[in-house]
């Protein structure tokens, strides 16, 4: 009599060793199951891929509710990705833990902003900077670990890109959250705001197309992270031409775009960990890991290396599983090998999410 238990062996695409593992009900096991059927023999196994910038709480005109998120979070899944670092959300998508269906969320609470300094409604207003420090304390509470700063934005009476935050607001930000266990993340486009940043030890910056020499070293020897997310600095040509009366800061959103691939390739030849990150969520729909994979090769990382940043270093990175036993049943198996072509990738033959069969 079958126990439900199933049987899956393949290969690692990343190494080209043998992969074999059995699942019963949502996790894994290394030891053989009696009774099991082999749901899958041969192929080329991952674990499930990591989107390490994504937002299933955020669409275009916000008023999300959980239900669309709960979608949005399918289209991922679907694409492969079963796990996502939810970098801010302005709603608690923490229901969906509870369907196995969705990837695995490690969340970073609301975006901390100041007024008129990020998109309305998006996260957390602070009309006093020196609250910074409390609110981190907040958010710390309300994510899975992360907490998510807004490290620059347009000041429209400067004309351009500024930092949000002295760096004796950074410095008491960044010692809160780690006090409550947290890592702290950023999001920078230019330079300015960089260098207080890295100086008071965030763990990772978000988008980074400002980073110089300088700071990619300073970065590699405090092991902060770098979320490129390509395929949204893809988009900087078209906030450009809608800046409308900000000339210079369109232009300078111009330069950093036509920059970006040699700044993410020289973080890459230093060292900088670099991990995978669609921003799906307002500007960039879910279900485009691939496309980012594909952008990360290209500057620098090459199949493998783009894939292993959207798979196993990320895992690693977040202190999630990968094929071990006990880990969850996050996986996703394909035909042909990847690292030949990155357009396998659109094409699984099977994905797996909490034991359950997507595909």
């Amino acid at each position: 009599m079958g126990t439900g238990a199933r049987h899956y062996r393949g290969n690692d695409p990343l190494t080209g060793e043998p992969v074999e593992f059995w699942v019963s009900g949502e996790t894994i096991s290394t030891t053989p199951v009696p009774g099991a059927e082999t749901a899958v023999d041969g192929g080329w196994i991952l674990p499930g891929l990591v989107d390490a910038h994504n937002h299933v709480g955020i669409a275009p005109g916000l008023g999300v509710d959980i239900e669309q998120a709960r979608g949005y979070a399918y289209a991922d899944a679907r694409a492969g990705t079963l796990l996502i670092r939810e970098v801010g959300s302005p709603l608690d998508t923490h229901p969906l833990d509870d369907d196995p269906l969705c990837p695995r969320f490690i969340r970073a609470g609301k975006h901390i902003a100041r007024p008129k300094r990020y998109l309305r409604d998006y996260g957390v207003d602070l009309d006093d900077p020196d609250e910074l420090a409390a609110e981190v304390a907040r958010q710390a509470q309300a994510g899975d670990g992360w907490v998510k700063l807004v490290g620059d934005w347009i000041d429209r009476e400067v004309g351009d890109l500024a930092p949000l935050w002295s760096r004796d607001q950074l410095a008491a930000a960044v010692e809160v959250a780690h006090a409550h266990g947290a890592r702290i993340t950023a999001h920078v486009f230019g330079t300015d705001a960089l260098v207080d940043l890295i100086d008071v030890g965030v763990d990772c910056i978000e988008h980074g197309t400002g980073l110089t020499g300088d700071l990619i070293d300073e970065m590699v020897e405090r092991s902060i992270a770098l979320v490129p997310t390509i395929i949204q600095v893809d988009n900087f040509p078209g906030i450009a031409d809608g800046a409308g009366r900000f000339p210079t800061y369109a232009a300078h959103m111009r330069k950093l775009y036509a920059d970006a691939p040699a700044v993410f390739d020289a973080a890459r030849e230093a060292g900088v960990a670099i991990f995978a990150g669609t921003d799906a969520g307002g500007f960039v729909e879910h279900g485009r890991i691939v496309d980012e994979i594909e952008k990360l090769s290209a500057v620098g990382l090459g199949n493998a290396g783009a894939i292993a940043a959207a798979s196993t270093e990320p895992r690693r990175w977040l202190g999630a599983g990968l094929l071990d036993d006990g880990d969850r049943a996050d996986f996703v198996v394909y035909e042909e090998n990847p690292v030949d072509d990155l357009g396998v990738l659109r094409h699984p033959s099977t994905v797996v999410s909490s034991g359950r069969h997507l595909l």
